[in-house]
């Protein structure tokens, strides 16, 4: 396990799992969402008679959720959070210009957001509508289970890196087709954790983690492990070969302009 006590940052989370939250009776819209997603991965087209099958039989309420979060997640958050906090605003002053930190809302089941809901089916995600990431941490479960991902901590501040990632390019107006745009968040994170190198944080080959993590949630193996084959014209956030160059691309690099930027 990584020594995240050496990081003496601390970003802005916000813990509501043991709040009211919104979920749903059949499908919520994050699951709504996945199975579109599914569909589209594997037939390149989304067949209305699904989307009107769905939405019938789902049914997305609020209602009163009782979750035990007497654990130090928020912690972990905060402390990946204030790192990268750290890392982008030195590289922004590099520029003459100012980083806005993000937020982070921990949640259980489902949300509200400046996107209009966040939910656990869709896993981890940043809005730009309010500059805030969603995780229910929850998520690193099931992506173990149904796509090999990592549940250790270093995987999962790599993704927390990568939707992070997807704000500095908000930041910066970015404006890339959706492959390209994955691709370079997960150079962004590489680059982050780059900077964790000579503090001595990270112990011998856990970086072994976060690419491991890449390689999982890459467009060929959910294809592969969902639909048993594989479709590129459908990909979105590219392959497990792609997200990997891209994180050991930033993480030899370390800087904003290592990921074009």
């Amino acid at each position: 396990m990584a020594d995240w006590n050496k990081i003496g940052d601390r970003g802005n989370v916000e813990d509501r799992r043991s709040s009211r939250g919104l979920v749903g009776g059949g499908l919520g819209l994050g699951g709504i969402a996945i199975v579109l997603l599914f569909s589209y991965l594997q037939t390149g087209t989304i067949d209305p008679g699904t989307v009107i099958d769905i939405l019938s039989q789902s049914n997305v309420v609020q209602q009163e959720q009782t979750v035990a979060t007497d654990d130090t997640y928020d912690e972990f958050a905060s402390t990946v959070l204030g790192s990268t906090n750290r890392v982008w605003t030195d590289q922004f002053a590099t520029r003459g210009l100012e980083y806005s930190p993000p937020r982070l809302v921990l949640f259980r089941g489902g949300t509200e957001s400046g996107c209009g809901g966040a939910y656990s089916e869709v896993g981890p995600h940043y809005c730009p509508s309010d500059l805030t990431i969603y995780l229910d941490e929850t998520f690193f479960n099931e992506l173990q289970v149904r796509f090999g991902g990592n549940t250790a901590d270093v995987a999962q501040a790599y993704v927390i890196g990568h939707e992070v990632g997807h704000h500095v390019q908000d930041l910066l107006n970015v404006n890339l087709e959706s492959v390209a745009l994955e691709l370079q968040a997960d150079c962004l994170a590489g680059a982050w954790l780059n900077s964790l190198k000579s503090r001595g944080i990270l112990e011998t080959n856990e970086i072994e983690e976060a690419l491991g993590q890449a390689a999982s949630v890459g467009d060929d193996n959910i294809q592969q492990r969902t639909t048993g084959t594989i479709n590129k014209e459908t990909w979105t956030h590219g392959s497990s070969a792609e997200r990997v160059a891209s994180f050991e691309k930033g993480y030899d690099g370390g800087t904003l302009a290592t990921c074009d930027l």
